[in-house]
């Protein structure tokens, strides 16, 4: 009788992959020291030119009085921190660390709008960080920077809208809302987007993550 015993099937020789990903493929998100020291400095240097802005708001009062929401077109000075920030240190928080900590320095040198400018950091903060987690911390091109400012601008716009001018019409609150939004998107975005690359050109910052900045391409 011939033997029909089947033979055990061979094992495959392609087993499934456990490899887990590399950790070299993931960016450093960390903070160190270096980007701390350099995040604050940035915040007290821009916390002083708040101060400055906010003094000057008077005159543009006056100015705009016929149409108050014209004001929002000066708001962009008040975002410079967040948007800096971001650009230079390039980690997670920067944004909201930079502006909150830029407003405590206008709030300690005496602002004419008080500890109140220190919520509204917060505020704007919060606006230019959204902007930059949604791209992951990863591009840091001049469209990002125009809408982190923009947006900055428009939760500035909000923000006034509810608290310091409550009794405006709504139409008036949409126009401060939507110039708060322009100003902050070419003051705060496109200066600070320019400022990082010409600071980054001269060296300054070789020991951050930004020291590129003005070999990366624009768009």
């Amino acid at each position: 009788m011939t033997d029909v015993t089947p033979t055990a099937e061979a094992p495959s020789a392609e087993a499934p992959s456990t490899e887990a990903p590399t950790p070299a493929t993931r960016k450093v998100r960390e903070w160190r020291v270096v980007d701390i020291i350099v995040a604050s400095v940035v915040s007290v240097a821009v916390g002083v030119i708040f101060w400055a802005w906010s003094a000057g708001y008077a005159g543009i009062a006056v100015l705009t009085a016929a149409f108050p929401p014209l004001g929002g077109l000066y708001g962009g000075g008040w975002l410079i921190a967040g948007v800096i920030g971001a650009l230079v240190i390039r980690k997670p928080g920067a944004a909201l660390f930079c502006e909150v900590l830029a407003a405590v320095v206008e709030a300690m040198l005496g602002s004419a709008f008080g500890l109140g400018v220190i919520i509204a950091g917060l505020v704007q903060g919060v606006g230019a960080e959204l902007v930059f987690a949604a791209v992951l911390y990863r591009r840091f091109t001049l469209p990002v920077a125009l809408l982190a400012g923009a947006v900055s601008g428009a939760f500035m716009g909000v923000h006034g809208s509810v608290t310091s001018h409550v009794a405006w019409a709504l139409e008036w609150k949409a126009v401060y809302v939507a110039l708060g939004a322009v100003s902050g998107a070419f003051v705060a975005g496109l200066l600070s987007w320019l400022a990082v690359r010409a600071l980054s050109r001269t060296g300054a910052l070789t020991s951050l993550a930004s020291r590129r900045a003005h070999t990366e391409r624009a768009l």
